[in-house]
C-alpha cells in the first residue's frame, strides 16, 4: 500500500513538473539585505507534503526545483541556478553544458563573490594583486587566455578599470578550474603568503656570509661578482617567489649534470645508460682519474661519469644536432623561459679544459665509451653543454619538473619518464654535492647538484624546486650562501627526508593549512571542484529561515561567508 501510495505521488510530482515550463531568472533587489548569494523555493507545496509525509524520519528534503532568485542568498538543491538571457547568448559550449539542469552553481560565480567581498565590480587591480598573492603568475603559459580576455574586456568597459559579473565570468572561464584551485588554497603550499616571507628571510640572513672565493680556473666565471645572490622556488602547481637577482644569467656547469643524465635514461632506460656508469659515490674528487672495479666511471655526477653520459646522448648525430636536441628537453623543462649560450665560457673552457681532456683520454684507453664515438668531439659537447646560461628563475621551474615527476608546472606538458626523473633524483641524493654529498644528505637530506659557477639546484620532492645562485665558493667546490640557505630551509620547515618520522620534533609544514591536517593534492575536474566547494562549509554558511523570512520546510538557505570566516 505504501509502495502504491508513493508511486502515485511521484507520478504527480512529475506531471507537475512537465506543466511548469522553465523560466529564466528574475533579479530582485529588494529581497534581502545580503548582495552576495542566491534564494530558491519551491511552490509545489501540495506535492511536497505528501513526499513528507511518506518520508518522514526517514529522507532529509530536498527542493526538486528553482524559483526565481535574488543576490541575497546561496541555496544548495539538486536543481540548477539557472543563467541569464543575456548569459546564454554569450556562453560557450562547454559553459552552456555545464548549465544543464542538476548542477550546483557556477565555479565562475563562486569566484566572483570570493573576490568582490559584496561589491557589485571588481577593480581589475584587485583581481591581479590577489592572484599574485596565491603564488601564480600573470605571465604563467596557463593563464594565458584568461589574461589575453582581460585585456581586451577591459578595453569595452567604460572606465576600463572594474568588471561586473558577467564580464568576470567571461575572463576567468577558459582557466576557471586553475583559478578556483588558487584562490581556495587548493595548492600545495596554502599560505604562499606567509612561506615567502620565510624564504625572504632566510636569503636576507644567507646574504650576510662573505666567505668562499669565486672559482677562477675557468676565466669567464672569474669575472662575476661575489656580492651576487639570488634564490628562486616554483612548486609543482606553478607558484613562484624570486628574491634578489635573478634575472642574471649564469652558465649551469655542473647543475646540468643531472639534467643531461635524465635525458638519457628518458631516451635509453636505466639498465642501458647503466652499462657504461656505476651508481656508487666516489669518495674523491670530482675531477679525479679514477674508475671503479668494473672499469666505469663512479657515478654520472664527476667528470668521468658527466663525460660518458654525453656520448650517449642522440647517439650517431653530429654536435650540432645533438646541442640542440638537448636544448630543446632543457627549454621544455624551464616552461620556455630563458635558456640561453655562453660561447665565451665555452672558448674558455676549452681552453683551459687539460684536465678534462686527459680524463678523456683514460676513458677512451679503458673503452668506457660506446663503440664508435669521436672522444674530442664528445668533449666539445660536453662543454657546451657546460656553457649553457639560465637564470634563476629558469632553472627552479626545472628543478621544479623534477620535483614533479617529469611534467613542467607551468606548462602541464610531460617532459620526462617517471623512470628517468626517480633515477636522477635518486643520484642527486647520494653523489650530487661533490665532496659534501654526505653531509648535504645528513644534514639537508633532499636531492640537490651545485655546479662552480656558483648554482645548487635543489629539489623538494612533490612540492617544489629552487635555484640558488652566488658565485663565491668553499673548498668544496659548493656555493657559500647557497649551502647556508639550504640547510637554514630544512631548518624552519619539514622538508628534510626523515623530517616526518613520528615523535620526531616538529618544525613548520607549509604543505598543511592552519597545521591540522595534509591535504591530498590531485588534478581536479570542473564538476568535482565544484561541488567540494559548493556542498561543503568552507564557502556556505548556513542561514536560519527566520533570516530568510521562508518557509523552512521548503528552503535550504545558505549564504557566502565572509573571507575570514573561510579561513
Amino acid at each position: 500500500m505504501l509502495q502504491f501510495r508513493f508511486s502515485t505521488v511521484l507520478k504527480e510530482l512529475s506531471q507537475s513538473n512537465l506543466k511548469r515550463p522553465l523560466t529564466g531568472i528574475a533579479r530582485s533587489k529588494s529581497s534581502s539585505p545580503n548582495p552576495h548569494c542566491f534564494r530558491t523555493s519551491c511552490p509545489d507545496a501540495r506535492v511536497i507534503s505528501k513526499l513528507k509525509t511518506l518520508h518522514a524520519g526517514v529522507h532529509r528534503h530536498r527542493p526538486p526545483c528553482v524559483a526565481p532568485w535574488t543576490r541575497a542568498f546561496c541555496t544548495k538543491t539538486d536543481g540548477a541556478i539557472e543563467s541569464t538571457e543575456q548569459g546564454k547568448k554569450d556562453e560557450d559550449p562547454t559553459t552552456s553544458k555545464r548549465r544543464k539542469a542538476g548542477i550546483l552553481p557556477s565555479l565562475e560565480d563562486l569566484l566572483f563573490y570570493t573576490i568582490a567581498e559584496g561589491q557589485e565590480k571588481i577593480p581589475a587591480h584587485k583581481f591581479i594583486t590577489a592572484l599574485k598573492a596565491t603564488g601564480l603568475r600573470t605571465s604563467d603559459p596557463r593563464l594565458k587566455e584568461c589574461m589575453d580576455m582581460l585585456k581586451v574586456t577591459l578595453q569595452s568597459t567604460s572606465d576600463g578599470v572594474t568588471l561586473d559579473r558577467h564580464l568576470f565570468k567571461k575572463c576567468v572561464q577558459s582557466n576557471i578550474v586553475l583559478l578556483t584551485q588558487a584562490f581556495r588554497k587548493k595548492f600545495v603550499i596554502p599560505d604562499f603568503q606567509s612561506f615567502s616571507s620565510h624564504i625572504d628571510e632566510l636569503y636576507e640572513s644567507a646574504k650576510d656570509l662573505n666567505g668562499g672565493q669565486v672559482a677562477d680556473y675557468i676565466p669567464q666565471l672569474a669575472k662575476f661578482s661575489p656580492d651576487l645572490w639570488a634564490v628562486s622556488l616554483c612548486t609543482v602547481d606553478g607558484q613562484r617567489h624570486t628574491v634578489g637577482d635573478t634575472k642574471v644569467p649564469f652558465c649551469l656547469q655542473s647543475c646540468v649534470k643531472p639534467l643531461k643524465y635524465a635525458i638519457a635514461v628518458h631516451d635509453y632506460g636505466t639498465d642501458y645508460v647503466h652499462r657504461f656508469i656505476g651508481k656508487e659515490p666516489s669518495g674523491l674528487r670530482f675531477n679525479k682519474l679514477f674508475l671503479d672495479e668494473d672499469d666505469k666511471p663512479h657515478n654520472p655526477m664527476v667528470n668521468a661519469g658527466a663525460i660518458v653520459c654525453t656520448s650517449l646522448i642522440k647517439q650517431g648525430a653530429g654536435n650540432a644536432e645533438r646541442f640542440d636536441y638537448v636544448m630543446n628537453f632543457l627549454q621544455k623543462m624551464a616552461g620556455n623561459e630563458y635558456v640561453g649560450f655562453s660561447n665565451a665560457t665555452f672558448q674558455s673552457e676549452r681552453e683551459s679544459g687539460d684536465r678534462n681532456f686527459a680524463i678523456g683520454y683514460y676513458l677512451k684507453e679503458k673503452k668506457c665509451f660506446p663503440e664508435g664515438t669521436d672522444m674530442t668531439s664528445i668533449l666539445d659537447f660536453y662543454f657546451q653543454l657546460c656553457s649553457i646560461e639560465v637564470t634563476c628563475e629558469s632553472a627552479s621551474v626545472m628543478a621544479a619538473t623534477l620535483a614533479n615527476g617529469g611534467f613542467c608546472p607551468i606548462t602541464g606538458e610531460r617532459v620526462l619518464s617517471p623512470e628517468a626523473v626517480r633515477d636522477t633524483l635518486s643520484l642527486m641524493h647520494s653523489c650530487g654535492m661533490y665532496d659534501f654529498s654526505g653531509q648535504f644528505a645528513f644534514h639537508v637530506g633532499l636531492p640537490a647538484k651545485s655546479g662552480v659557477a656558483g648554482g645548487i639546484l635543489l629539489v623538494v620532492p612533490n612540492v617544489m624546486g629552487v635555484m640558488c645562485w652566488s658565485p663565491p665558493l668553499d673548498k668544496m667546490g659548493n656555493s657559500v650562501r647557497g649551502i647556508q640557505f639550504c640547510t637554514d630551509l630544512v631548518s624552519v620547515f619539514n622538508f628534510h627526508n626523515y623530517d616526518n618520522l613520528r615523535h620526531f620534533a616538529k618544525k613548520l609544514d607549509p604543505r598543511r593549512e592552519g597545521g591540522d591536517q595534509r591535504h591530498t593534492f590531485q588534478p581536479m575536474d570542473y564538476e568535482s571542484l565544484q561541488q567540494e566547494l559548493a556542498l561543503k562549509n568552507t564557502l556556505w554558511k548556513k542561514v536560519s529561515p527566520t533570516e530568510t523570512h521562508e518557509d523552512s520546510s521548503t528552503t535550504v538557505v545558505y549564504r557566502m561567508g565572509s573571507v575570514g570566516e573561510r579561513n
